[in-house]
């Protein structure tokens, strides 16, 4: 039996502390393009649809080879938790095509970095251990959370991991971070659980250079710089 595996792309068009941030330019072309190629680039989809309130974000899409049959009509605010907002494109596009998918793999537009080589292995290995969900994380390097500290008003500093200011860096464990790049689920764990951290979900680690959120300003300089030196 064929499988049949659908890329929603959540694009709302509310941001504010970069406005209209997924279709701000980057690298030439609007933010979203990016991830849009790259799921086109894989061959895995069956739609790669993208999900959003926005008329100019939906015009823009379309431009680049996204599928948006319908805006978004739920879950449009800032609180929302973007699985509920893949969850309601996945069933406005099951209405709409008239067909059931096995598999939703949720790709965030304002991780550009992220290409068709990392969707695919990831997705490999989603498959290959028969996975419930998985979402993609990176390695924390030289900015090390078992250092973390919060500062109070007279400098002195309350060490989150105080244990380990007295070890060596090398003999700390490795931390990781969730990173938007890529999640995925199997469709009727999404909608059991309402959330791709499910009881049973599992992590894909994948290179920082590919994981970059973008979310303010000083993340977008440094997504254009990490972009140069992955051209490099």
């Amino acid at each position: 039996m064929v499988e049949k595996n659908i890329a929603i792309i959540p694009a709302r068009g509310g941001s504010k502390r970069i406005p209209k941030k997924n279709i701000v330019d980057f690298n030439g072309k609007p933010m979203i393009a990016w991830t849009i190629e790259a799921a086109l680039k894989t061959r895995l989809f069956d739609h790669v649809i993208v999900s959003t309130d926005f008329e100019e974000i939906a015009d823009i899409a379309k431009q680049y080879g996204a599928e948006v049959p319908f805006l978004r009509k739920k879950t449009i605010d800032d609180i929302s938790h973007v699985s509920l907002a893949t969850l309601e494109a996945l069933e406005q596009s099951e209405e709409y095509y008239h067909e059931k998918y096995d598999h939703v793999v949720q790709l965030m537009a304002n991780t550009p970095l992220r290409g068709s080589q990392e969707i695919k292995a990831m997705f490999d290995y989603f498959r290959r251990n028969n996975s419930e969900s998985l979402l993609s994380c990176f390695k924390f390097g030289w900015m090390n959370p078992w250092w973390a500290f919060e500062k109070d008003d007279e400098d002195k500093a309350n060490m989150k991991f105080p244990e380990a200011v007295k070890q060596r860096s090398q003999d700390l464990n490795d931390l990781f971070c969730t990173t938007g790049a890529i999640w995925i689920s199997k469709c009727e764990v999404l909608k059991e659980h309402q959330t791709f951290f499910s009881p049973n979900h599992r992590f894909f680690e994948i290179n920082w250079k590919a994981a970059v959120d973008i979310d303010e300003y000083d993340d977008l300089d440094f997504a254009i710089a990490v972009s140069k030196l992955k051209q490099k």
